[in-house]
């Protein structure tokens, strides 16, 4: 605990590697563009109505709305938009999706502190790497089939070390912070059966943010707390991490070894077991020329868990079988494509999705992490046609350029905020080192 506490009251200090800043900046980037896209998804639009019976003191802004509320109802509402779909980043070590509930958490804190790019940027490269060591040594095997998930807990640690230290508490305050954060934990892995993306969204998300920064605006005014949430009789190392001895070798590289480095960035906005047959898939069309009527069958081969999540799920950025036939029928896979409920009915689309076949292919059980992608397609002609996608782009195998991430964004920005107002908010994340206030960005942010 001194060790960490330590880092997380000095982050705001230390100036960080020239790479770091800049992949800290492509993940505040997809973020932010997932956040603005999602407050037109159903997620995103029930959370806006909440927060408008909810008032309160105008401290930050909520993302694509014109409404300012505190910094605790923000972080909220900008963690549900940020995950109301599949846009979102993802950290496979450790299970999670730091950026949906650590980005909203720190955007808020560092709007209620007035704070500067350079010290937002700081904070973010911090989130992602608590949250994702509290993670890795909660996510074996046990922890697991006990049902605890990652995907809520290690991003609500990694939100409060960012609230914390655009805060600026010292050792104490940041220990005491901890401890409310540890009597939050909570999330179990039963979201799956969510089938509408708005519990997940909170689950993985929204909760997550909005418990991060209420740990440290408790602390902030005054509240006191436990000294070490990692310690004593029923500490939450004991409760929810099976591999808790791994923790200190964690601790020991914070400052060497940044998370953020090992972070994924989707290419397309769908699950992450969907990416690498998206990707195959797109490769084939563009490479063959395909067509509907050319094909007499695909068949896509993911990791048998992986397959298990995408089989022909009721959400379409969830369901495998429709994005590759849409991308088939479309020659490309747009945001639209992968949020339109409406195309998963069409008949076209349908009989497309009927020559799929998903298989949970046993010779990739061993790279469920990983999550690689083969697509086989049979022609009409007796031709087959074979794609193998060990890692997506935008994996840490296959990182996404900054001209990638620009590209993304735009796509989910444009129709919003329009196409000037979304290439400066761009400019303006792609200058965050050099912004005196993050609350200047709140004209870019509202719609």
């Amino acid at each position: 605990m001194d060790r960490l506490s330590c880092h997380i009251v000095t982050a705001k200090d230390r100036a960080l590697p020239a790479h770091v800043s800049e992949k800290a900046k492509h993940h505040i980037l997809d973020t932010i563009a997932a956040m603005v896209s999602g407050s037109r998804l159903k997620a995103g639009k029930l959370a806006i109505k909440f927060i408008q019976t909810q008032g309160g003191t105008a401290e930050c802004q909520v993302v694509g709305s014109k409404l300012l509320t505190t910094a605790i109802n923000a972080a909220m509402v900008n963690g549900f938009s940020a995950h109301a779909d599949e846009t979102d980043d993802s950290h496979a070590p450790s299970f999670t999706h730091p950026g949906c509930a650590i980005v909203p958490a720190a955007l808020a804190m560092a709007e209620r502190e007035n704070a500067s790019g350079e010290g937002f940027l700081r904070a973010i490269v911090l989130g992602y790497d608590v949250s994702s060591r509290i993670a890795r040594v909660m996510s074996l095997i046990p922890c697991q089939l006990q049902g605890f998930s990652t995907h809520a807990m290690g991003p609500l640690f990694g939100a409060t070390a960012a609230a914390a230290s655009l805060a600026k508490l010292n050792t104490r305050q940041v220990r005491h912070a901890l401890a409310y954060t540890g009597q939050q934990a909570s999330g179990i892995t039963s979201w799956p059966r969510d089938e509408e993306h708005v519990e997940k969204a909170f689950v993985f998300a929204g909760m997550g943010a909005r418990n991060g920064v209420t740990s440290v605006v408790f602390v902030q005014q005054g509240f006191t707390g436990e000294d070490d949430i990692f310690s004593g009789p029923n500490n939450f190392l004991d409760m929810f991490c099976p591999a808790k001895t791994e923790l200190p070798k964690w601790i020991d590289n914070l400052g060497s070894h940044y998370e953020i480095s090992a972070a994924n960035i989707k290419k397309f906005s769908v699950g992450s077991p969907i990416q690498a047959a998206a990707e195959a898939m797109t490769i084939l069309v563009s490479k063959y020329g395909l067509t509907c009527d050319r094909v007499k069958g695909i068949d896509v081969h993911l990791p048998p868990q992986c397959a298990l999540t995408v089989n022909n799920r009721s959400m379409p950025d969830i369901n495998c079988q429709y994005i590759v036939s849409v991308i088939l029928l479309d020659g490309s896979l747009t945001f639209k494509a992968c949020e339109s409920y409406e195309r998963m009915s069409d008949p076209k689309v349908r009989e497309v999705q009927s020559r799929v076949n998903l298989i949970g292919d046993p010779k990739f059980a061993d790279q469920e992490r990983q999550r690689p992608g083969l697509v086989r397609v049979h022609l009409t002609d007796g031709q087959t046609l074979e794609e193998f996608v060990p890692a997506v782009r935008g994996t840490f195998d296959n990182p996404m350029t900054r001209s990638d991430v620009e590209a993304k964004s735009l796509d989910l920005l444009h129709d919003i905020l329009g196409a000037d107002r979304a290439k400066t908010l761009i400019d303006s994340i792609w200058d965050l080192d050099r912004l005196k206030s993050m609350q200047e960005l709140r004209h870019l942010l509202s719609a």
